[in-house]
């Protein structure tokens, strides 16, 4: 069964009331997506989780000799690769709406190329550049671009309508708040896109939901190798991009997602056979949090 509820407008100055179907940016969410896509490489056979990460790697990059055969698939997805991450304070700096745009392959060449040491290698440091490689092995895997792929293996066989890639120019979009309450943009595509720059709505996310909570789907089996625990400290555990939380009586696992002017996140519970989505064209963290912990503790409960 599906539930959805909505709330205001697509932008402070449209009549549109804002739906199921209205386009958002998923931004981190795209994250777990990534990693269904390398959990699926991995049922390919294309790779293993526990592969060095050097032979898969574009030739821009050429990794410093004591960084040779040490980072693995799974310490990329799992945030803890010790690798410099891109410096997004800078970058916003530089340009508030649009700054992915500074980064280019040269960006990241220099970033991972010059990398002497990895500072925390085996400890959690979130990274997006982490993610930006790993679409990187996917498109060398397959020989395909990353939107190729996530187009051939999500977004065609679930039939998202409403899932996109480049090209996001639709009338049902929303538009951005930033935290300062100014309209923000969406992000254009570029080489970060694996990292968080999905555009989708509740009505395909939801139907992606239900393809990761059935095991005989792909993108299912997939999902499956995602919720293994890859990392833990006393703080969290991780799978593939995933966020495990457990109590006595429960498993969640969850993602969120923040761009310059919007909040998601998604979490299911795999034995329970339930999930959520919520997209805000807002970016507030704490609005976020409080109406997944309302729905959780109302609904779910």
């Amino acid at each position: 069964e599906e539930y959805y509820t909505a709330y205001g407008k697509l932008d402070a100055e449209s009549q549109i009331e804002i739906n199921k179907n209205s386009i958002f940016e998923i931004a981190s969410i795209t994250k777990i997506i990534t990693s269904d896509l390398i959990a699926q490489a991995v049922d390919d056979h294309k790779i293993k989780t526990d592969d060095y990460i050097d032979g898969f790697l574009p030739k821009a990059y050429l990794l410093q000799k004591n960084l040779r055969n040490k980072i693995k698939i799974s310490d990329l997805a799992s945030h803890q690769s010790g690798l410099p991450d891109i410096d997004f304070a800078k970058l916003i700096e530089l340009d508030p709406q649009q700054p992915v745009n500074g980064v280019t392959q040269k960006t990241l060449s220099d970033i991972i190329n010059n990398c002497t040491e990895l500072i925390d290698y085996g400890h959690y440091r979130y990274s997006t550049i982490g993610y930006t490689l790993l679409g990187q092995i996917l498109e060398k895997v397959y020989n395909k671009s990353y939107d190729e792929i996530i187009s051939g293996k999500i977004i065609e066989p679930l039939k998202l309508t409403n899932t996109f890639t480049k090209d996001f120019n639709v009338k049902n979009r929303t538009t951005g708040q930033n935290p300062n309450g100014g309209s923000q943009e969406f992000f254009k595509w570029n080489i970060t896109a694996p990292a968080g720059l999905i555009k989708s709505s509740a009505s395909d996310m939801v139907k992606y939901l239900k393809a990761v909570l059935d095991q005989e789907t792909s993108i299912g089996k997939a999902a499956v190798i995602t919720e293994k625990l890859f990392y833990k400290d006393e703080k969290r555990e991780m799978g593939l991009g995933l966020n495990i939380v457990t109590d006595d009586k429960n498993t969640i696992y969850s993602k969120s997602g923040d761009s310059m002017g919007q909040s998601s996140i998604i979490c299911y519970n795999r034995a329970k056979n339930w999930g959520i989505i919520i997209l805000l064209n807002q970016r507030n963290s704490k609005m976020r949090q409080n109406l997944l912990n309302e729905i959780y503790d109302t609904v779910l409960k």
